[in-house]
């Protein structure tokens, strides 16, 4: 993001497809602010946004989702980005320790489970929980009208985590990850993005 830029914008962009004359903005995480990655009122802030129909206080607890990139492009759409060298990291249950987290958290995730048309009788806080919570906060900043778009960026050839060689892999691992939550076609599944990048390419 900051020092291949273009070549990962060309990517996100493709994935989004959007327009030749959209470009993107990056606010995070960049050299100039120590590589820092924001969550809970930190990462509306620096987008500049403002939940003005359903609050971020309502809807999730403090130490919610840290983003490893947040951006907004030229047309004013805004970007949500998670990203993952190896498979094992899809992997993730609720850690919160207090009752009252715990509850705000299964409410919104419940109500998550719903608008994605899952019908699945599994807990989404626990086996994929921190791909669940990024899909929760994707539907938090839509039923605020915000133009908000999840981005998955997945490595290839990151030989140092072990990680796939081949898109096709991941592709596999969603696959399972999908049918294991219950999610099928859904009212927001377009405006979620796969990327896929080669570390090789990037190096």
């Amino acid at each position: 993001m900051n020092e291949k830029r273009s070549q990962f914008n060309s990517n996100v962009a493709r994935s989004l497809a959007l327009a030749e004359r959209e470009a993107i903005d990056w606010v995070s995480p960049l050299k100039s602010d120590e590589y820092a990655e924001y969550r809970d009122q930190a990462f509306l802030d620096k987008l500049e946004i403002r939940l003005e129909k359903n609050s971020l206080d309502e809807f999730w607890p403090a130490r919610g989702p840290q983003w490893d990139a947040l951006g907004k492009t030229s047309l004013g759409k805004v970007l949500l980005v998670e990203a993952k060298s190896h498979i094992p990291e899809l992997i993730s249950s609720l850690q919160a320790e207090r009752t009252e987290s715990k509850a705000k958290i299964q409410r919104s995730l419940e109500a998550t489970k719903l608008a994605f048309s899952s019908h699945a009788d599994v807990d989404w806080s626990k086996r994929f929980y921190q791909y669940t919570n990024r899909l929760a906060h994707l539907r938090l900043l839509r039923m605020n009208d915000v133009p908000a778009y999840l981005v998955f960026v997945y490595f290839v050839n990151d030989a140092e985590m072990r990680g796939p060689s081949t898109a096709s892999e991941w592709q596999g691992a969603e696959r399972l990850l999908h049918s294991y939550l219950g999610i099928g076609r859904h009212k927001l599944q377009k405006f979620i993005a796969n990327v896929y990048l080669d570390v090789q390419e990037l190096q």
